[in-house]
């Protein structure tokens, strides 16, 4: 499909383009040639002088979907005016005053609650922070960076988007053994419940988990199949041969997407037929938790070992191939999800952007600061405390916050050699909180020994 659509007259360039291609190639297909049967002829080219051409996309398996798009097009020719995303109030009584505002919705309005979930260091929180075109989600390269669930809201004309960006997945003995907030178990699976849509992130750059899917998130969909559910490949970008996300969709979906079968290979092998590896299997016995309060308690012994068998998912509703640092590729699932809305009331007033208070965005931002430079465990073990916080005179917001350690050796590190690592740090927060609070932010770190 994406050999053809950028093969077609209507060559996608904009954020736009790539639907009205989707469409218009949709209209001149003849019988039978459907969006799997275009994949396979793609995936046939391999080997051939042009190769593989990868167009970033999704593969559209509905043909609801295509007619909400036409029409959403047909919307779009009339001209809508562009909302500038929404930034947060520096004064936690401002921003929970507007929290407690009531929404103000028009009469035709639309609203979707998305669920964001996967392994650690998927790219959720860079993902919903391109959604929301701000940084408002703690983004680093270490796992659990989000150590709670966090709430973005993105309000476009009719249609409001509720973002529920969770912590990555995990077991409770690597909460135990890293020393972690009970919030990365517990906060996941209560945020799934809310959902209307489920999106599940992969990163296809790491060959490990590109493989198969997390066992935590195959027993996450497995206890929510009445909640649909989307696959994204994300930071395809990093992938140099990319008719290998063929091989990986075809993996990760168990060779169905909308419950048609892909015929992108002569044989695909069943989710069974693969043994899973010592590694999986180590971090499966050690899933259980010694207190009983597994939070997938719901599915029963005879489920969980069929899931441990398991490669990928069967019940994607579709598939998205992205870079979530790629704003072009992010309004393509931006689109999606606006189609996907279902008539129904705003929960949050158009000027929200985040359920999270002001203090909290800051102390977030430190730590992604703090886990980007600091190595092994030392920004695991630190704990912050806002000191001061309170406008300047030229209308500058001035944030004073204690950075705490628990070794001499630590706080060393932090500071650094005359003291270049921690005004570092505070230097790049303030850059970014400046953007999210729409003033000039001063940073003040310091940094203590915690008796």
């Amino acid at each position: 499909m994406f050999r053809s659509i950028r093969h077609h007259q209507v060559a996608p360039h904009t954020v736009q383009e790539p639907g009205d291609a989707l469409v218009q190639l949709k209209r001149k297909q003849p019988p039978g040639q459907g969006p799997y049967k275009l994949l396979r002829n793609a995936a046939r080219s391999r080997g051939g002088g042009n190769g593989f051409i990868f167009t970033p996309a999704c593969f559209i398996t509905s043909e609801a979907f295509l007619s909400r798009l036409m029409k959403g097009k047909a919307a779009e020719a009339d001209g809508n005016i562009y909302r500038l995303p929404a930034s947060v109030p520096p004064d936690s009584g401002e921003q929970l005053s507007l929290l407690l505002k009531h929404p103000d919705q028009p009469e035709n309005s639309k609203v979707l609650k998305v669920a964001i979930i996967g392994a650690p260091n998927a790219g959720k929180s860079t993902l919903s922070n391109q959604l929301l075109g701000r940084k408002v989600f703690a983004v680093s390269k270490k796992v659990h960076t989000t150590r709670s669930r966090a709430l973005g809201v993105l309000t476009e004309e009719y249609t409001q988007i509720i973002l529920l960006d969770t912590p990555g997945l995990t077991t409770p003995s690597k909460v135990k053994r890293h020393q972690l907030e009970k919030s990365l178990l517990v906060d996941p699976w209560n945020t799934v419940k809310e959902a209307d849509l489920m999106v599940v992130m992969v990163d296809v750059a790491d060959k490990w988990m590109s493989s198969r899917l997390d066992f935590e998130v195959l027993k996450c969909l497995a206890q929510h199949p009445d909640i649909p559910a989307v696959l994204v490949l994300n930071k395809v970008d990093l992938v140099k041969a990319k008719d290998r996300l063929l091989d990986i969709t075809a993996q990760l979906t168990c060779g169905v997407v909308n419950g048609r079968k892909m015929r992108i290979r002569p044989v695909i092998k069943p989710p069974w037929a693969e043994k899973r590896s010592e590694r999986a299997s180590e971090d499966e016995e050690n899933a259980a938790p010694e207190d009983g309060s597994e939070p997938t308690s719901a599915l029963s012994k005879e489920q969980l070992k069929t899931l441990r068998n398991q490669q990928g998912w069967p019940h994607f509703k579709d598939v998205f191939m992205l870079s979530s640092v790629d704003r072009e590729d992010v309004d393509t699932l931006k689109s999606y999800f606006m189609v996907a809305a279902k008539p129904g009331s705003w929960q949050y007033h158009s000027e929200v952007l985040t359920d999270q208070s002001p203090e909290e965005v800051c102390t977030n931002i430190i730590r992604e600061k703090l886990l980007e430079y600091l190595p092994q465990e030392v920004p695991y073990s630190m704990t912050q405390s806002v000191e001061l916080w309170q406008d300047g005179e030229d209308g500058e917001l001035d944030i004073s916050v204690k950075l705490y350690t628990k070794k001499e050796t630590h706080m060393r590190m932090v500071i650094g050699t005359a003291g270049q690592m921690v005004a570092r740090i505070a230097r790049e927060a303030s850059e970014d909180l400046s953007r999210v609070y729409l003033r000039e932010v001063r940073l003040k770190l310091s940094v203590k020994l915690k008796k």
